[in-house]
């Protein structure tokens, strides 16, 4: 079985494509052989350096895949052999407080693939059952994949955590990014109003096309600014960032009072400054990761 591992930290020089013996399936796992999978910053995270991540080397890169089955127990009733499926990389316990309250993305033992254990970044995986989810027929594989890591994400800090509605405004950094590019389009498949920022006109031009309200070249334009233009003065309702630092004053200034800031990443730096606004103007911080795919939250 041919796999992508990383053998150090650095550069692509620790990136290699290797032989191995394909992994064997326990009982209460899915064999599913890898058909696409995405590319996420988590990835190159681990490539560079993988500091606080308890994982060893070498490593099988990749967090999500999409797949066809190809072994499962008899007994399974909601998949077979032949199958296509989508994975999640997240692998809980079933047994700590949180995981038995419904709330896996909480895990106090989670795994997650190419983090902690082997990716998906290889010809076959195995992984537990519940990680394993009929992909949805309108769908390729290319972009099932991407579902994994992406638009769960997306989903749980715009619907769960942010808890947008309809009538709100919300602001999206880094629309070029995967899960702000997920967020801008599922808070606009609710009817909101969404606002995107990023730092080169062709991201932003596409962005518009699939669906955003407003877009803002942060290179060149004050977004706090004119986001204020934009509404009047108001500010927007709720903001959508994994930036961090770099953004942290803009995206506080951008809110409404009582508005809601959900983070799921600090790319830039975790140093956010303006932390007497937050509770001079009432603003909420909220912060998500992942989701748990049993109950797309």
């Amino acid at each position: 079985m041919k796999s992508v591992q990383i053998t150090g930290h650095g550069g692509n020089e620790v990136v290699e494509v290797r032989e191995g013996e394909p992994p064997r399936r326990r009982p209460g796992e899915v064999l599913v052989r890898i058909r696409a999978g995405t590319l996420n910053q988590v990835d190159l995270y681990m490539r560079n350096s993988g500091a606080g991540i308890t994982h060893e080397l070498p490593l099988v890169m990749g967090l999500d895949a999409a797949g066809v089955v190809e072994e499962v127990d008899a007994e399974e009733a909601r998949l077979s052999v032949g199958q296509k499926v989508v994975i999640h990389p997240g692998v809980s316990c079933g047994r700590c407080e949180f995981c038995r309250r419904g709330d896996d993305v909480l895990c106090t033992r989670m795994k997650l693939l190419g983090e902690h254990i082997d990716g998906t970044f290889a010809e076959w995986i195995s992984v537990p059952t519940q990680n394993v989810f009929p992909m949805p027929r309108h769908l390729d594989f290319l972009q099932a994949a991407a579902m994994g890591v992406n638009y769960l994400t997306a989903w749980r800090m715009v619907f769960t955590r942010a808890r947008l509605k309809p009538w709100e405004t919300v602001l999206v950094f880094g629309v070029g990014g995967g899960v702000s590019l997920a967020a801008m389009q599922l808070a606009r498949s609710i009817g909101a109003r969404v606002i995107v920022t990023s730092r080169e006109d062709e991201k932003l031009e596409k962005a518009l096309a699939l669906g955003a309200h407003e877009a803002i070249n942060s290179s060149t334009q004050d977004v706090a600014r004119t986001v204020m233009a934009l509404t009047d003065g108001r500010g927007v309702d709720v903001v959508v960032e994994n930036v961090g630092e770099a953004v942290w004053s803009l995206a506080l200034k951008s809110l409404v009072r009582g508005g809601r800031l959900v983070t799921c990443r600090a790319t830039s730096g975790g140093s956010p400054r303006r932390i007497s606004s937050i509770f001079i103007r009432q603003l909420q911080v909220i912060s998500s990761t992942s989701g748990t795919p049993g109950r797309v939250q």
